[in-house]
């Protein structure tokens, strides 16, 4: 394959448009005979002349026209390339892979993405479900180039590899079945929850926070079902098995079942949902970018608290 000089195909090119060499030197900011130097190493390069005289003037030979017909592409391929560039120079243009806990897929990242979708349609993100723990494993090897998971799981402040950003807290509800004698009760404490069968799983975050919240209140609650799945766990409640601390994340999935979600206004459970990404791309403006989405869904979202 020939090495091809991109400024001798301008240089080309300047000389179809003005028709002589002194024109294209002049719309070049060149001598003529840098011009002339410059056409005739092309000539060589490709082993037929570019160019022969015509009376005063030159005109352009056949292979010219099939050079620059050619080169055509090749400028506004390029053309193309830097409008993108600017784009991501930006943070207006290019792909964010996110990591995410899967509340943090339906309430933040969709909202930030048809935010993203109207006012930077070059954005693009690409999302796939993680747990809480191993998002970060997946930024860490660069898998993904933004974390949505729990301040409970992110690393340390003093980890280099991470710069982490708060973004919302998530109040912690209590589901109870329909029949329960406390669904409407007012005020409703945990410590009214004491003895009851609790759900919640058998590791992880999820079993973490169920305990601190319950330890707050002042109990350990006795764990009757193991479940993480939170179908499996409005389903258990439904059927009157036990009861569980939820996110107000999940939604109103949990109203397809036969059960009540109450607030814990005296309480106030919560647990605190963070971005991460890599220490270092923070500036990065397409990041910046996405982040600052993330944080407007969240504030769109009137059940959530900002961080």
């Amino acid at each position: 394959m020939k090495d091809w000089d991109l400024r001798k195909l301008q240089i080309l090119r300047a000389l179809r448009d003005t028709g002589t060499v002194t024109a294209a030197a002049t719309a070049l900011r060149m001598t003529p005979s840098a011009v002339s130097q410059q056409l005739a190493a092309l000539s060589k390069q490709i082993g037929t002349p570019v160019m022969e005289a015509r009376g005063r003037g030159v005109r352009l030979t056949g292979a010219a026209h099939v050079l620059l017909r050619h080169a055509e592409v090749v400028f506004a391929q390029l053309e193309r390339a830097g409008a993108e560039l600017d784009g991501y120079a930006k943070g207006e243009a290019g792909v964010v892979r996110i990591g995410a806990i899967a509340t943090a897929i339906a309430r933040l990242v969709v909202p930030a993405a048809q935010l993203l979708r109207r006012e930077a349609p070059g954005i693009t993100l690409s999302v796939r479900e993680a747990e809480a723990a191993e998002v970060y494993e997946e930024l860490a090897a660069g898998d993904v180039d933004l974390a949505l998971s729990l301040a409970v799981d992110a690393p340390t402040a003093r980890d280099p590899r991470f710069v982490i950003a708060p973004l919302l807290t998530d109040p912690l509800d209590i589901a109870l079945p329909a029949t329960h004698p406390l669904v409407a009760a007012p005020g409703l404490r945990l410590a009214q929850l004491a003895e009851e069968p609790w759900i919640f799983g058998s590791r992880g975050p999820w079993r973490e926070i169920t305990l601190a919240a319950c330890a707050d209140a002042g109990f350990v609650p006795e764990q009757a079902h193991a479940a993480a799945d939170w179908p499996a766990i409005f389903a258990l409640v439904a059927a009157g098995m036990g009861i569980a601390l939820v996110p107000r994340m999940t939604g109103t999935g949990a109203m397809a079942h036969d059960l009540v979600v109450r607030p814990l206004d005296v309480d106030r459970p919560r647990r605190r949902i963070v971005g991460a990404v890599r220490g270092g791309s923070e500036a990065a403006p397409l990041l910046r970018r996405t982040l600052g989405a993330l944080r407007r869904a969240a504030e769109l979202d009137p059940t959530m608290q900002l961080d």
